[in-house]
């Protein structure tokens, strides 16, 4: 017996005399999977972009066609929605809207709602803009160090920029020659107490040298004691110096490199809108000359923000930095000058003046009283 050529779910729709479909519990089944049937087709067809979202619309509407008729009060209706609408409008699109049918006499006209944006679209979306921003950047930065290239330059901004990094450049040299005089006074005052303390064990046990011995034990130690003073206006120096080099004069120049970014960017964009304007102007380029007439203004006042910035954060800059190394200056120099003239009332002076406090041996360890 020969095979039955399958059939096709349209051509099993009964019809009348008149030409309405017949309303039987058979043809319901029918419609259902003729729904089925329209729904399959629009899931497969809109994950490709050249199907049109008119065909899909056309295709929903033909099924309210079909099903409109006989539709229950109770059977559900899509909610309008303007953007939707619009946006048909704009395609061109003509809508099948059924007259005769229960639902729409009840809901009023019937669309879409708005498409669900499809996520792997939008990352690809991105990694396009993402890409072809590197491309017109690294083409930029290629053809300004081949000297091909123009590029926008501040010259008060650019002095300031390079009298900064130069600076920093010399208060790192200042930085490393601090702590290295602060490890070997270290050193030198951890010597100066052993050697201390071997003179006070000598002045004991040798009673013929004890006055000798005794002498010199106390001038060690006078000279360990004048030494932590010392070493902790040194430390403290390195503290403030630190901060000002590795945090302030860091996070300025992090702006700076923003800055720099930002005006590579305009320039490149600069040059692309340069380069379409000296073309022909059609149909073709006008659409292009406007897009690149539109990222050319987004990413000049992206630049022009960036150098607001950068301006702004080199002004409270040098005023920070002339009051910190002002104070640091002078506590260096009294702190050093009282030390080596000896005047040990001079040189506690100087560290009550910059409210700096020193840590005796063993204060951060707690005693064995406040452990339990």
């Amino acid at each position: 017996m020969a095979q039955e050529s399958p059939k096709n779910s349209a051509a099993e729709i009964p019809v009348t005399s008149n030409g309405q479909l017949e309303d039987s519990h058979e043809h319901s089944f029918n419609r259902v999977r003729i729904f089925f049937a329209v729904c399959h087709v629009f899931s497969m067809h809109s994950s490709i972009r050249s199907f049109s979202f008119c065909e899909a619309v056309q295709s929903k509407c033909i099924y309210l066609e079909m099903t409109g008729s006989s539709a229950s009060p109770k059977s559900s209706v899509i909610s309008p929605s303007s953007a939707a609408a619009s946006r048909l409008a704009g395609q061109g699109c003509d809508l099948i809207i059924p007259t005769g049918s229960r639902a729409q006499q009840k809901s009023g006209p019937v669309v879409l709602a708005d498409e669900v944006k499809n996520p792997a679209m939008e990352k690809l979306e991105l990694v396009r803009k993402w890409s072809l921003n590197t491309y017109k950047c690294t083409r930029q930065i290629i053809s300004e160090k081949l000297g091909r290239g123009s590029r926008t330059v501040d010259l008060e901004l650019e002095a300031q920029i390079d009298i900064l990094r130069d600076n920093k450049k010399k208060y790192e040299n200042i930085l490393r020659l601090a702590q290295t005089l602060s490890t070997q006074l270290f050193q030198m005052v951890h010597t100066q107490r052993q050697l201390g303390d071997a003179f006070a064990d000598l002045s004991l046990k040798s009673l013929e040298l004890h006055e000798e011995f005794g002498y010199n034990a106390d001038t060690q130690k006078l000279l360990a004691k004048n030494g932590e003073t010392l070493l902790g206006a040194i430390n403290f120096f390195i503290a403030s110096v630190n901060t000002l080099v590795n945090k302030t004069i860091e996070d300025t120049l992090l702006t700076v490199k923003q800055y720099e970014s930002a005006r590579i960017e305009y320039d490149a964009y600069r040059t692309d809108l340069e380069e379409l304007n000296l073309g022909p102007r059609d149909a073709n380029t006008l659409p292009k000359i406007e897009q690149s007439q539109q990222l050319f203004q987004v990413h000049k006042e992206k630049y022009d923000k960036m150098r607001n910035d950068v301006s702004i954060k080199l002004k409270f800059l040098e005023e920070n930095k002339v009051k910190v190394l002002h104070n640091q200056l002078v506590l260096f120099h009294n702190a050093i000058a009282a030390y080596f003239a000896g005047n040990q009332k001079q040189l506690e002076q100087t560290l009550k003046q910059f409210h700096i406090k020193l840590k005796t041996p063993g204060a951060d360890a707690p005693s064995w009283l406040e452990e339990q």
